[in-house]
């Protein structure tokens, strides 16, 4: 039987209490009012002191109560807030005033800072009492009011319990079990701003981007797709019936239990028929807007400087549906985040989809291109350039697809944190200069893509590079005629003819020219396109080009769309499709090979056959002369 939670406090106390996200050692958000709630006897009146300032207000019939102080600058000098009632006070000690980051997403943003490369060398070095971190637990769901719970929550993927709820003062002892991504942008932060930084990690690991969107937001969403994934949550809650789900598991447990006694194994005596009955679906953490209702909505109404988002993983399991749906919902969720906390130009950073499984070749390159995970990153960068095209400077974009290993929790964690700080630096903290102060985060914009004698040819906002520069070869563009059919493109920086002093051509370094022997008449680009992809392109500032393309191709229909057998639901068609699509591109990339093998083997023949001549007919000369 799986353990229980430790509850250490509940999300509302008896009495006169004060939601869990005002504790001793917390951060207050600087420069913005201070909401702070609570509970307390109906009618009774509060006031909340701290740093000089009061407020005072009166718990409703329902027992909620909520005061709001001035707005105070940055203090990195502890202080207590007291909240006093009719009869009694509480006293919050050691807090600091400064910026309040929370991190959101799945288990890639989870991912402890012990489990990282190079983690320890972080962990022994966290001595920072000014930096704050905060663990959000999971939550009730669509039951969950205005607070959490301080506990121990139980874990069944890592079989232990884990502290939740508590804000704690950074050390190498509290930072351990902390996310990755979010310590490093903290420290960071930190040391460059000397402000005090409080960390809220609110993600959960295996979660979409719907369940983190509330569900009023998201039934206002006119997206084909979305309105189909709440209509199947909708079919699937009022299917389940927990009577029968109860009789089903208890089935099972007497057939395992009469198969082992066969084996000559009986089960354990203590061993007992499953007897509670589960809410089913609709308390699935992945059911539309659970994860806002459980984690974000106790926030609600908490000054914070920004976020930080690092999810995608498991948004990749409904192909081209799955990731247009992303595209409808993500927008709506940032504008979501932005009104629970208060601010409608709250800062976002968005570090796109991580790498997982075998590392894309030159031998094995189309067939990784039909995994989902390319779209979403591009829906992800799309989103970005959408919103910030529309004058909202306040969004932040980084990938991470060349942060590489073979796992889907790649644990090169350090260089995504710094890379969310470098953003937040430039833009945020002002701390990179105000020249080109983007070219240290803002990841290069195809400006201009024209079609050219065979090429494409494209216009990039800056000059662009290898990233490393051990070869110069650039890697990553495939392109692609009408027929669907793309191939790895040749890359290189177009010159119009010119050439310098030194009779060299002159190369215009914002331009790329992309060309393929077998795509005599191309029309459309992708970049980055596989879930570990081979792609090294970025800026002077070694920032990397984001994960885009020309077409608006399914991945199940590129280059063609197979039948599939009747009777089979979307999701085994999808998933029928994929799999012929991988045979497909398995014999594209083995006759793109053969094809170049034969081009080289020609080139060679000939250069051979020239050698030849030129060398026979000077050694006749030679002998000639000779007699």
């Amino acid at each position: 039987m799986p353990r229980a939670d430790v509850v250490e406090a509940p999300a509302i106390g008896e009495g006169l209490c004060v939601a869990n996200a005002f504790q001793s050692n917390m951060v207050l958000q600087r420069d913005k009012p201070i909401a702070v709630w609570g509970w307390a006897a109906p009618g009774e009146g509060i006031t909340v002191s701290f740093a000089g300032q009061s407020a005072q207000t009166t718990a409703g019939s329902d027992r909620f109560w909520k005061a709001s102080l001035p707005a105070l600058p940055a203090s990195s000098m502890p202080a207590t807030m007291t909240i006093a009632g009719r009869e009694q006070t509480l006293r919050l000690e050691n807090v600091l005033v400064g910026d309040v980051w929370v991190l959101g997403g799945q288990s890639n943003m989870e991912f402890e800072i012990e489990k990282v490369d190079d983690g320890m060398l972080e962990i022994i070095s966290a001595n920072f009492p000014e930096i704050r971190l905060l663990t959000m637990p999971q939550g009730k769901g669509f039951n969950s009011v205005p607070s959490f719970e301080r506990l121990h929550e139980w874990s069944d993927w890592f079989g232990r319990h884990f502290r939740k709820g508590d804000w704690d003062v950074c050390s190498p002892e509290t930072v351990r079990e902390f996310s990755a991504i979010g310590y490093v942008f903290g420290r960071r932060i930190h040391m460059a701003s000397r402000v005090p930084i409080g960390l809220i990690d609110a993600s959960i690991g295996g979660t979409t981007v719907e369940t983190w969107t509330p569900e009023a937001v998201l039934r206002g969403i006119s997206g084909r797709e979305t309105a189909a994934k709440l209509r199947d949550w909708e079919e699937r809650i009022a299917a389940y019936d927990a009577e029968t789900d109860l009789k089903q598991r208890i089935a099972s447990f007497e057939a395992r239990k009469e198969r082992l006694a066969r084996e000559g194994n009986p089960m354990p005596a203590d061993s007992q028929p499953p007897g509670d009955l589960r809410p089913g679906p609709a308390a699935d953490r992945n059911r539309p807007g659970y994860c806002y209702a459980s984690v974000i909505r106790p926030l609600e109404g908490l000054a914070v400087r920004g976020v930080v988002w690092h999810q995608g993983y498991n948004n990749c399991f409904e192909g081209s549906a799955g990731a247009r749906m992303y595209h409808q919902v993500f927008a709506p969720m940032i504008r979501a985040w932005r009104a629970a906390f208060g601010d409608a130009k709250l800062p976002f950073c968005t570090i796109s989809l991580c790498t997982d499984g075998e590392p894309q070749t030159r031998e094995r390159f189309v067939e990784p291109m039909t995994d989902i995970g390319a779209l979403i990153r591009e829906a992800q960068y799309q989103t970005f350039r959408e919103l910030r095209e529309a004058g909202d400077d306040a969004v932040g974009f980084a990938s991470s697809y060349d942060l590489r290993k073979s796992w889907y929790h790649p644990q090169i964690k350090i260089p995504a944190g710094e890379r969310a700080a470098k953003w937040a630096l430039a833009t945020q903290y002002g701390l990179l200069g105000e020249r080109d102060a983007t070219d240290y985060w803002l990841p290069p914009v195809i400006e201009k893509v024209e079609r050219v004698d065979g090429t494409l040819r494209l216009t990039m906002s800056s000059e662009i590079r290898t990233r490393d520069d051990s070869d110069g070869q650039m890697l990553g563009f495939a392109i692609a005629g009408e027929d669907r059919r793309f191939f790895p493109a040749g890359i290189d920086y177009y010159t119009d003819g010119s050439t310098d002093n030194r009779n060299q051509p002159i190369y215009q370094r914002n331009v790329l020219v992309l060309a393929s022997p077998f795509v005599a008449t191309p029309q459309h680009y992708r970049y980055a396109w596989a879930r570990n992809p081979m792609a090294n392109l970025v800026n002077t500032r070694q920032v990397p080009l984001g994960t885009q393309r020309s077409d608006d191709w399914l991945a199940e229909e590129t280059p063609i769309r197979f039948p599939t057998p009747p009777g089979m639901d979307e999701a085994g068609q999808r998933r029928h499709r994929l799999n012929r699509l991988r045979k497909e591109l398995q014999l594209a990339d083995t006759e793109r090979q053969l094809g170049e093998a034969r081009a080289v083997i020609e080139r060679l023949e000939r250069q051979y056959q020239a050698d030849k001549q030129a060398w026979e007919k000077t050694k006749a000369a030679e002998f000639e002369k000779a007699r």
